[in-house]
């Protein structure tokens, strides 16, 4: 991070609180407003205090004391919390339900119109074709205007259904694509933008659902050495800015048909096609001189400047049955790597 912009952010002074101590202040708040202890709504009030979300932190202020938990689900939808989302897809399928029901609903109406006329012709052609003689011309008149009328009263229906159906696809056309973003919200990062676990752990699904199988592929897992540290010594929006920083380096270092997402906190992981265990390393350590030369951040003008510095685990495909196997064969080698200062690239069974 460059001087000018730690220097800025860190001017605010204060040392972040402790985590526990972000857990007191936002439970103490939602019992002062008699909110439910729902994880969604731990959420909610974690990021309007903690995440230090202004604009969120007023629209919940706005509902006052008490505030009806229809409305506090309506702002994490309106802020696409992750918690919420459950909602936003129940929501999605109810309405998607109920403009089905209405639709056939409506073809039902119309085919009791088309029902009504024929029955009318029905009717009309027996009563000309029995009293072919005796029916007078004002007879016939009158059941043509009535078959006129039956006529018009179909048409006009089906102008109106016409109407309804066309407005209908619209609707559902709209919910499909806020039903398609709520769904890549939930596999997005709020804050790097890039994939989050879910994310990974779908593209790791994939690469083991083909009919070719999983190898010549590794997993690559990036740890930030003592980020919790930093977050609690420079504060919450200056790791922020790090994460994205860092998330923009690692995008320009890899190919777009490479994979990477933010796992956790302060991890993020690659997935690398058609590479060896040398070439993997060979990434691995580009990816860690990379942000030790390019990432510094410092406390103030007088103090000296610090290079972030990160741990590396390597995993290849090749070596693991199932997704879930590899993630923990590059989580061990991230430990091992952890574990060893001097070697911050480690590779699994290596």
């Amino acid at each position: 991070m460059s001087t000018a912009v730690a220097n800025a952010l860190n001017g605010r002074g204060a040392i972040r609180p402790a985590p526990a101590a972000d857990v007191r202040k936002v439970v103490q708040h939602m019992m002062r407003l008699n909110v439910a202890g729902l994880p969604r709504n731990y959420e909610l009030f974690h990021e309007a205090l903690i995440g230090l979300s202004a604009g969120l932190a007023q629209d919940i202020a706005a509902l006052g004391p008490h505030p009806r938990q229809e409305a506090l689900d309506e702002i994490g939808l309106r802020y696409r919390l992750i918690g919420h989302y459950g909602l936003a897809d129940d929501r999605s399928r109810n309405e998607a339900s109920r403009m089905l029901k209405e639709t056939a609903e409506r073809l039902a109406e119309g085919r009791l119109h088309h029902q009504a006329f024929a029955r009318a012709c029905e009717a009309i052609l027996k009563s000309v074709s029995g009293q072919q003689d005796q029916q007078s011309l004002a007879d016939f008149i009158a059941e043509v205007e009535y078959l006129s009328a039956s006529l018009s009263a179909v048409l006009a229906a089906e102008r109106t259904i016409g109407t309804r159906l066309e407005e209908d696809i619209e609707r559902l056309t709209a919910l499909e694509r806020g039903i398609s973003a709520v769904q890549a919200a939930a596999i997005t990062d709020k804050i790097t933008g890039l994939p989050n676990r879910l994310g990974l752990n779908r593209a790791l699904s994939d690469l083991y659902g083909q009919e070719e199988g999983a190898a010549g592929s590794a997993l690559i897992v990036v740890d930030i050495d003592d980020f919790k540290a930093l977050n609690i010594r420079y504060g919450m929006q200056t790791g922020n800015k790090l994460l994205k920083k860092l998330a923009s380096l690692f995008r320009k270092m890899v190919k777009k048909s490479d994979f990477i997402a933010r796992t956790e906190a302060d991890e993020f992981a690659f997935l690398f096609a058609n590479v060896r265990m040398q070439d993997a390393l060979a990434i691995a350590e580009r990816l860690r001189s990379s942000v030790e030369d390019n990432l510094v951040f410092a406390a103030s003008d007088t103090s000296d400047a610090s290079g972030l510095t990160i741990s590396v685990g390597v995993a290849l495909s090749g070596d693991a049955a199932t997704p879930g196997q590899l993630q923990a064969n590059a989580r061990v080698a991230l430990l091992a790597a952890q574990t060893n200062p001097r070697q911050p690239v480690q590779a699994f069974g290596r």
